[in-house]
């Protein structure tokens, strides 16, 4: 299923892979023969994952690494001119990958993270088992015949209050995106948001704001299961629907119980069962 004894593979590629691992804060942890890769979305770290990974670590393997972006990684290694698309992040994944020589895996992906999966499936689809999509969306600025959920305006006004005052617009961002009334759960927002980098914070906004994966949903070939809220002010259902109907592999639909757009932060008890439902088909 996978493993991380030595293969094949060049010194050179070794030691950048190597480094990566130490930059983004890789850890392996858990036993099992499935390997599960559990990647975070805008604003959080590896340690959003934090009340997910008792309910697998006993059958699974699971791989926690943190997006280049993310405020637990030293910003002197975003680059501003190689993350300007999602595809470095897709470069950094498989090198991650690689270098762990795991050659099969599942793969959870919150948010941007979902569409990081989705891009590396098509480059190298002998990788993954399933992909597990959690508030995916491959767009979310509106046009004329999809719904994403967002105007251009209101994403102008998103990112101006980020560049006018990064303090307060956290402050007003974390209740808005955890949703439920779960105290702890903003706070734990809040924290890893303050911890990122506010020109960071709002090159990476605009950058997922400006990405548009539809054309290439139905390049995806390996089974997904999309993982939604009842309400998540940031991917409304009919995203879903859109993604459900888009994928090209096999595609299931879980709706949970519950709203917001961080539900492994506010509420870790309802999403864990459904994520082991799909890990085990």
């Amino acid at each position: 299923m996978g493993g991380t004894g030595k293969g094949v593979g060049s010194a050179a590629a070794d030691g950048v892979g190597s480094t990566l691992l130490e930059i983004l804060n890789v850890k392996v942890v858990g036993s099992g023969d499935k390997v599960v890769v559990l990647s975070h979305g805008f604003g959080t770290d590896q340690s959003a994952w934090n009340r997910i990974v008792p309910f697998l670590q006993r059958d699974h393997r699971i791989v926690l690494y943190d997006l280049v972006c993310a405020g637990s990684v030293n910003p002197d290694h975003f680059d501003f001119r190689r993350y300007t698309t999602l595809d470095a992040y897709v470069d950094d994944l498989l090198l991650i990958l690689d270098t762990l020589r795991i050659n099969r895996c599942f793969f959870v992906g919150h948010s941007v993270s979902a569409m990081i999966g989705i891009l590396a499936t098509i480059r190298r689809p002998d990788l993954f088992l399933k992909l597990i999509l959690l508030g995916a969306s491959p767009r979310f600025l509106n046009d004329w015949e999809y719904h994403g959920g967002f105007e251009q305006a209101k994403i102008e006004r998103v990112l101006g209050a980020m560049e006018a005052n990064y303090d307060a617009w956290v402050r007003g961002f974390a209740p808005l995106s955890v949703g439920a009334d779960v105290p702890a759960a903003v706070r734990e927002f809040s924290r890893t948001l303050f911890n990122m980098r506010p020109d960071i914070s709002l090159f990476v906004s605009r950058t997922i704001f400006n990405s548009d994966l539809r054309g290439v949903l139905c390049l995806v070939r390996v089974p997904c299961c999309i993982v939604q809220t009842a309400r998540d002010d940031t991917v409304p259902l009919s995203v879903v629907s859109y993604l459900k109907a888009h994928l090209g592999g096999r595609t299931t639909v879980e709706i949970l119980n519950t709203e917001g757009h961080l539900p492994h932060l506010s509420a870790p008890a309802l999403l864990a069962p459904v994520l082991r439902r799909a890990l085990s088909r």
